[in-house]
């Protein structure tokens, strides 16, 4: 698939850099030798980089839903939900835990989750952050990070495609190989 050129105001992502993106941020985890409990992913752009993330570290992955970019077709940040409950494959969050989402923007979604967890789950002894990319006006600072992006731009992520894509035009879409 042939994407347009990157710029400062977008930045395009193929399937193959994102999974390299993804590889090399859990070997920046693995060689600052932080060991963690239990990973928590922010839904929905944080499920496949913690998914990864779990199986790499063979650690149990929570998943937290938060949404807030809804407004101006997703394009907009407005308020911050946070879900009332986390799921999670084994036990309860406890102990050593890194958070993990692909970004850090603004960074309100990452203070306000921070601020959350360790409300919701007191036995949470120590809590660090992972992203893929994480954008130069965030008022959050990641613990590990693959690219900062200085000038903020918007990143069109392979998925993207899937935002647009309704059942009823599926059959035609796979039809003519949109995948690339």
């Amino acid at each position: 698939m042939n994407l347009p050129p990157s710029t400062d105001r977008d930045l395009w992502v193929s399937w193959d850099q994102y999974h390299s993106l993804i590889e090399r941020l859990a070997l920046s985890v693995f060689e600052a030798g932080w060991e963690f409990d239990n990973i928590v992913c922010l839904a929905r752009g944080g499920v496949r980089v913690g998914d990864v993330l779990s199986r790499i570290f063979d650690v149990p992955l929570g998943i937290l839903a938060t949404s807030s970019y809804r407004e101006a077709a997703g394009t907009q940040q407005g308020q911050l939900d946070i879900a009332q409950f986390i799921t999670i494959t084994r036990g309860t969050l406890e102990g050593r835990v890194l958070l993990v989402d692909d970004m850090v923007d603004t960074g309100l979604t990452f203070i306000k989750v921070g601020e959350h967890l360790r409300a919701q789950f007191p036995a949470i002894t120590e809590l660090r952050s992972a992203v893929l990319w994480w954008k130069g006006h965030s008022k959050a600072t990641p613990d590990y990070f693959v690219d900062k992006l200085p000038t903020n731009p918007w990143i069109h992520q392979p998925f993207e495609d899937y935002d647009s894509l309704r059942p009823h035009q599926l059959e035609a879409w796979v039809r003519k190989g949109k995948r690339g």
